[in-house]
């Protein structure tokens, strides 16, 4: 007699158990997330011990990590410096933002260099890879391309091929025929996701694994997906916007919070190579409501336009909208204003904007979104040769931020000859030669700097 297949429900959120439906998730909160599935079975190689034997510390020799550089800058940049063998990188992103575009772009370059790679597709169909590759005028006699959506015979398939690279697009498309739940489960995405890392870690093979994204931008399925792979990168970016940010929010090989910068363009994505003079082309000069501020986005300093718009609101409860920053620090900004200040924008509609399409969550930011509110309500425009940075603290205090030496040679570079940064960043710091950077404690100071 065959054995009764248990099942439970499975929150395709956050992939909470349960043996009953509910119409509710508990872990999540969700409606409708709960989805019947069946347990997975054992795999045929399940009884084999996969655990290695204990060894000294001591005795454990360490090799050189070989990386692979793809030829793309900005790409090895936010890898950590190039691509690990036997790495599994986990792409996720909006629809439409760039993901398929810059595997097909990275697998063509290690084509043309005679390292044979292969782009398995679960989605489109061999022509429309064709079609992409041609608009990105990729041709290469080692790129191969396999659709389907069954991980066994993709297996079948490699111990054919034997590739040196790998791409699957996307995950959530893949199955095994081990588990009866449909493509997409969680139990799918964790099992399919395991068996490719086996792959990789046994055969030296990197493996890209492209992901959908929820409508709250987390990658489609369970968290172990993020988990269980070396690295995690998202696309960033307003698709109304050409630019495309690459940001590392997980790297087992190199530093996390790496960014690279891109421009989507008819012949593909192309890296910005000085992502500051990128965004600041378009700056307007002598208008008020706007102010450059230096941020860290990784290693790497930017130089970042804040607008702000202040106006009388017709409204009996003002709007405080934001792009590109946390909405909540825009009202406690502005709270400060009015509390430290004096200045009450309590019957203002307050619009702050990062030009660019770039999104920055780090406090050194708040002494630009300040200067560009209080440019716009006062009707003054920031000087256009200065560039702030610092943190505004609940007493109105100006605190300090680390990286001020590196911004400040980006600020030198992009040819501003003032800054405006924390007292206690000012003390014992080294300045460029033709930059003039002034101290501030308090915003109560800060009027006398911006306007002068």
């Amino acid at each position: 007699m065959a054995a009764k297949i248990k099942s439970r429900y499975v929150c395709q959120n956050c992939a909470y158990e349960t043996p009953k439906w509910l119409g509710r998730c508990p872990g999540c909160e969700q409606w409708g997330t709960l989805l019947e599935e069946s347990e997975a079975p054992r795999g045929k190689d399940a009884g084999r011990s996969t655990m290695s034997k204990p060894e000294c510390i001591d005795a454990i020799s360490l090799s050189p990590q070989l990386r692979w550089g793809t030829g793309i800058a900005e790409f090895d940049r936010t890898l950590g410096g190039g691509l690990v063998p036997g790495s599994l990188v986990l792409i996720g992103g909006d629809p439409g933002i760039g993901k398929s575009t810059m595997v097909l772009q990275v697998l063509g370059g290690f084509a043309h260099r005679g390292l044979k790679s292969l782009y398995l597709s679960g989605e489109e169909s061999m022509q429309q890879i064709k079609m992409r590759a041609d608009r990105l005028s990729i041709r290469a006699e080692n790129l191969y391309v396999m659709t389907g959506t069954c991980i066994e015979d993709f297996f079948d398939r490699a111990a054919q091929l034997k590739p040196d690279l790998l791409a699957v697009d996307s995950i959530q498309t893949f199955y095994t025929r081990d588990i009866p739940s449909s493509p997409g489960s969680v139990s799918q995405v964790k099992e399919t996701a395991s068996r490719l890392m086996a792959f990789a870690k046994s055969s030296g093979i990197p493996v890209f694994l492209v992901g959908h994204v929820t409508k709250d931008g987390a990658i489609a399925g369970p968290k172990v997906l993020e988990h269980l792979v070396d690295t995690v990168l998202y696309f960033e970016g307003d698709r109304g916007h050409a630019f495309r940010i690459l940001r590392a929010v997980k790297n087992r090989y190199g530093s996390t919070n790496e960014i690279g910068v891109f421009e989507m363009k008819g012949s593909g994505l192309e890296e910005v190579t000085n992502p500051s003079g990128i965004f600041l082309a378009e700056r307007p000069e002598d208008v008020p409501g706007s102010a450059i501020i230096s941020c860290m986005e990784g290693t790497r300093p930017l130089l970042v336009e804040i607008q702000a718009l202040v106006s009388p609101s017709p409204l009996g409860m003002p709007r405080r909208t934001a792009r590109g920053i946390d909405q909540n620090r825009i009202s406690l900004l502005v709270a400060v204003l009015g509390k430290r200040l004096g200045m009450e924008l309590g019957d203002q509609d307050i619009f702050v904007n990062v030009a660019g399409g770039l999104k920055i969550d780090e406090p050194a930011a708040d002494l630009g979104i300040v200067s560009a509110m209080m440019s716009s309500f006062l009707e003054k425009h920031v000087n256009r040769n200065l560039v702030v940075f610092g943190e505004v603290g609940l007493a109105g205090e100006i605190r300090g931020v680390g990286q001020s030496d590196m911004r400040m040679r980006e600020i030198e570079k992009m040819g501003f000859s003032a800054c405006l940064l924390p007292r206690s960043n000012l003390e014992g710091a080294k300045s460029p030669p033709g930059l003039n950077p002034q101290g501030i404690r308090s915003i109560r100071d800060l009027p006398d700097y911006l306007f002068s």
